[in-house]
């Protein structure tokens, strides 16, 4: 079933009571909660209804999701993907249909804790799980077709007990940036420009989103380019191109990039919301250890840059699953840069000395990320060009 629109509180229908069913199905909502359908051929009269707000919300925040009871695109996919164990079916690569699951993610930890290099745990059987996969089965005296089937489900199994957790990609990513030197010439750069191509984004006070990243866009991409830094953008020279997330992160892969920028702002309600915020890749469980530890430091790097240079309100780090964060291979960090329905926030993001700095931190960020740590100094203080 593929979701065609957006399910909220107050909705009834066949695609309610099949949300109802898989939150059920995870232990979420209750079997004999209020509000489902009667039998499964009167799926009409199932209802939204409290107890599945309150469902749907909790499972957001446990996935790292936009957490508003609404269940969409996302939330939906998520959803199917979370009713998936180790064991339930079949898991093989295929290029033209990817399968995605918490039984895929089950099956990266494990080949992980076992020393198989699988990379990122996020979920996605891609090339590097099925190599990590045939590893392991070769290993085992197992046919090494890179095909998870019974044979390697019972040796899976059998191993489970003897191996320990940890999180060995995190030192790989963590080696890979300490080989690659403290210059940034030579580093591959995708930068992302939120929206376009005819979506504006967020449009308040006289702005929008789409325009204010764009102009943030090219000034990173310019100081990027004068340190030696190959920066591609995901959008057009004429500001319009790829709205899709993943088409940005099919994009972002196909460069085989360093790094990937997401650059975004924000809007709340309440106009009194202001400030900036970043985001890394990693859920809101530690379950299967899904997070980008380079991510997650280099999202810390442009938060403390961006707060100290730019003086604006501190909104912290988080780790969310969104579709670019998690399908790129890289590392990848968005940046919300301020709300524009808070006139303050507003205000700072239409003064071109204020998208310089905002450039600024970003490239100082970058350039930490990098740097050993006896080479580093205080947050706020470092200039560049120092280490081209």
């Amino acid at each position: 079933m593929t979701l065609q629109r957006q399910y909220r509180r107050g909705d009834t229908g066949p695609a309610v009571a099949e949300i109802r069913s898989k939150l059920t199905l995870l232990g979420l909502l209750a079997v004999d909660s209020p509000g489902g359908p009667v039998d499964a051929d009167r799926g009409d009269e199932a209802v939204f209804d409290d107890d599945v707000d309150r469902a749907v919300r909790h499972f957001q925040q446990q996935r790292a999701l936009t957490v508003d009871g609404v269940v969409g695109p996302e939330t939906y996919r998520q959803l199917d993907e979370a009713r998936w164990r180790l064991g339930d079916r079949v898991l093989s690569y295929s290029v033209s249909h990817l399968i995605v699951g918490d039984d895929v993610a089950t099956l990266q930890q494990r080949l992980l804790d076992m020393g198989f290099d699988c990379g990122r745990v996020d979920g996605i059987l891609g090339a590097g799980t099925e190599r990590a996969l045939r590893d392991f089965q070769r290993n085992y005296g197992l046919r090494a077709d890179g095909t998870c089937g019974p044979a390697t489900f019972r040796a899976l199994d059998r191993l489970a007990r003897t191996v320990v957790g940890g999180q060995p990609h995190a030192m790989r990513e963590s080696e890979l940036i300490h080989r690659s030197g403290p210059a940034l010439s030579g580093k591959v750069v995708v930068i992302d420009p939120g929206h376009g191509g005819g979506d504006p984004g967020v449009v308040a006070h006289g702005l929008a989103e789409a325009d204010v990243v764009w102009d943030l866009a090219r000034r990173l991409e310019g100081r990027l380019s004068a340190l030696g830094v190959q920066a591609y953008l995901t959008r057009g020279l004429d500001g319009d191109g790829l709205v899709d997330e993943e088409q940005r992160a099919a994009f972002a892969n196909a460069t085989d990039a360093d790094l990937v920028i997401s650059l975004h702002s924000d809007r709340n309600d309440h106009p009194q919301a202001r400030g900036v915020a970043t985001f890394y890749y990693g859920s809101g469980s530690d379950r299967f250890g899904l997070r980008s530890p380079t991510g997650e430091r280099f999202a810390g790097l442009v938060q403390r840059e961006l707060v100290a240079r730019t003086g604006m309100v501190d909104c912290r780090t988080h780790g969310k699953a969104w579709p670019l964060l998690r399908s790129t291979r890289m590392p990848a960090v968005r940046v919300e840069l301020g709300y524009l329905t808070n006139p303050e926030d507003a205000a700072l993001l239409t003064e071109a000395t204020f998208r310089d700095q905002a450039a600024e931190s970003i490239v100082v960020a970058l350039q930490r990320l990098y740097l050993p740590p006896e080479q580093d100094e205080p947050t706020g203080m470092l200039r560049l060009p120092a280490f081209i």
